[in-house]
């Protein structure tokens, strides 16, 4: 248990390097055995105890050998430069999983699978997403870049739309699913290509998601 009391609203695009639809998101193995993936969120309204965190975002950027269950990862986590002190510092114990109940939300649920964690980077981050669209734009220079977009019809090349509706998550509820480009440069390296996308709305707080 834990006694902070925190709450995000945020938007989110993801980029991994599953297939459309990724094993993962129904206790699958990962389509080649190993786990990549870019997380940016824009926090519409949050908190941390008494300190507010409206308007800022962040940025997770995960590795994991093989399924992520089975542990090994790495993690890196990018904090927006215009965060203070103690948004700063609330940001990074909400996202390194600290201040949340065991199992409550995906924070806590992968902290619990890094052997190596990054030291924070504090950084401009240009991020853009439109959920209903299934478009999306993370940009840290430097660091990492991508891109996400509508999965296409390959015969028509319209635009599919597909969701993945998860009642017991500890991430989000309902996810609009798409692909996604993305290149990370540091503190480690990787390039995702056409790959699983997914953009959703999250609330969460210490003890999960809140409905």
């Amino acid at each position: 248990m834990t006694d902070m009391k925190w709450s995000i609203k945020a938007r989110e695009f993801v980029n991994c390097n599953c297939s459309y639809g990724c094993p993962c998101q129904f206790n699958g193995l990962p389509t080649y055995g190993d786990c990549r993936a870019v997380v940016g969120m824009q926090i519409d309204q949050g908190h941390h105890g008494d300190t507010r965190l409206d308007g800022l975002r962040f940025v997770n950027i995960l590795r994991w050998p093989g399924a992520i269950h089975e542990g090994k990862g790495e993690a890196a986590v990018v904090i927006d430069e215009r965060a203070n002190e103690p948004q700063r510092a609330a940001l990074i114990r909400i996202v390194t999983g600290q201040d949340t109940e065991p199992g409550a939300t995906i924070f806590q649920v992968f902290s619990t699978t890094f052997e190596k964690l990054h030291e924070p980077i504090f950084a401009p981050i240009d991020f853009d997403v439109d959920i209903d669209a299934r478009k999306g734009r993370l940009v840290v220079r430097g660091i990492t870049e991508g891109r996400g977009e509508p999965i296409k019809n390959p015969v028509t090349g319209a635009a599919h739309r597909a969701r993945i509706d998860i009642p017991d998550g500890f991430e989000y509820s309902l996810a609009e699913i798409g692909r996604g480009w993305s290149k990370v440069a540091r503190p480690m390296q990787f390039t995702l290509a056409d790959s699983y996308a997914q953009f959703a709305h999250v609330n969460l707080c210490q003890s999960g998601i809140l409905r």
